[in-house]
């Protein structure tokens, strides 16, 4: 019998989310392992491929492939916000932006983000857990995105609020949440083709708009201490940074809630739990951590960061962005396969990266899969650094490293019909 290639709940969340998009993977999973092609045809969709190496050419090659043509996510971008896009992300314009963004999120940064958008938040959900309280870690994730979506893109509070009342609240959160989450369903039915209905179009605009109605304030007006503050410094404009702005909205709002909970998952599901425990156990006792190098080397817990593999490690098994589209520019060859001008090809990048084996809390750097769930090349993800300290941060509340218990689930459902696969519901408790 053929080993599962991830837990049996994880396999449910791609099913509930998406059964169509759930069976693609899972084949493509499959087709890498056989002999032939490393990219094949499949109708209605185009070139399919699951093997890393060849995805990671076909993102690193902006001269064959691009993000803006049919296939790729910037084609839907710009028919929502304008054809500026076209340039912005993927045309001359793009090699600038980037330079002048690639420090908006640093380690550091995202570092100071996270604990001043969630400090309080955190420290709420660990002393419940910490007094038996069951916690919805699902819910939690998404009052943590929103309250972040609000600090990045300095929405304002509703009007008629009391300007005593805390601003952002966890309901305001919680509707920036649903907000986004609202614009990425539009791309559901866009496997085929990234042409959106005038409806559609007409309805992202609407959700856009909404969503982005107080950046221009904000970027006059934020200090450079906040994100949209430092773009005015860094001397990106207002249509640049509006941009940059809708695009982060919708790549990190289920992303990131898909990604921390489904990690908190994995974890308690693989019974991983207990090697993690066991390294904080070490660690605050000075003792050793069996390595995952030759020969299981041991190796003080002073020397890793313990929570760096879990995190990438979660990262690889979910790949909240499963595939990645590319339309072909230029007629190229590529794995061995010759595809021409205004075909699409589709990079499974769950496929590639579930390839590597099931989910180990400290497994070490994997060379051939890298950070393919962020994409490669210029177009990698930009609030990478963010995506991992808030994942770290969540994990750090859970198994707190001056009190880690063993967790247990005491209830799970799965989202269904959503573009990124996740939970619903997730409720924690110590066991």
């Amino acid at each position: 019998m053929t080993a599962l290639p991830t837990t049996r709940h994880e396999l449910g969340l791609l099913w509930r989310a998406r059964p169509g998009m759930a069976g693609l993977l899972l084949a493509g999973q499959g087709l890498a392992r056989l002999p032939g092609p490393a990219i094949r045809k499949v109708p209605g969709i185009g070139w399919v491929t699951g093997d890393p190496v060849v995805a990671r050419e076909v993102l690193k090659d902006h001269r064959s492939f691009t993000m803006v043509g049919e296939g790729g996510v910037g084609d839907l971008w710009a028919q929502i916000l304008g054809e500026w896009v076209r340039d912005l992300f993927d045309g001359p314009g793009h090699h600038d932006l980037r330079t002048r963004a690639r420090d908006l999120f640093t380690e550091e940064t995202a570092a100071g983000l996270v604990a001043k958008a969630w400090g309080p938040v955190l420290g709420d959900a660990g002393a419940r857990l910490a007094d038996g309280e069951p916690v919805d870690i699902a819910h939690l994730a998404r009052v943590l995105v929103g309250r972040m979506m609000i600090e990045l893109l300095g929405i304002p509070a509703p009007d008629g609020r009391s300007e005593s009342t805390p601003w952002p609240d966890d309901d305001g959160a919680l509707t920036a949440f649903r907000t986004g989450e609202r614009l990425a369903r539009l791309a559901l039915g866009t496997a085929g083709s990234t042409t959106l209905p005038p409806a559609a179009i007409a309805e992202a605009k609407l959700i856009t708009d909404e969503l982005t109605t107080g950046v221009p304030h904000a970027f006059r007006t934020a200090p450079t201490t906040r994100l949209l503050g430092r773009a005015r410094e860094l001397g990106l404009g207002l249509e640049e940074t509006t941009g940059l702005a809708s695009l982060l909205m919708v790549a990190g709002t289920e992303t990131s809630a898909s990604a921390m909970t489904r990690t908190a998952a994995l974890l308690v599901d693989t019974g991983e739990q207990h090697r993690l425990l066991a390294a904080l156990g070490a660690g605050a006792a000075g003792g050793t951590v069996a390595g995952d190098g030759p020969a299981g080397a041991e190796r003080p817990p002073s020397d890793i960061n313990l929570w760096e593999p879990v995190v990438r490690e979660g990262l690889r098994v979910t790949s909240p962005a499963s595939v990645i589209g590319r339309g072909v520019s230029r007629d190229v060859t590529i794995g061995g396969t010759r595809l021409r001008a205004g075909d699409r090809i589709m990079l499974l990048v769950w496929s590639a990266n579930a390839a590597v084996g099931p989910f180990r809390a400290d497994r070490e750097y994997v060379r051939e899969t890298r950070q393919l769930w962020f994409g490669a090349g210029r177009h990698l993800c930009l609030g990478a650094a963010l995506a991992r300290a808030e994942i770290a941060a969540l994990l750090r509340v859970l198994w707190p490293e001056d009190d880690a218990v063993p967790l247990r689930v005491v209830r799970r459902r799965a989202a269904r019909r959503v573009i990124v696969p996740g939970y619903e519901e997730l409720v924690l408790a110590r066991s």
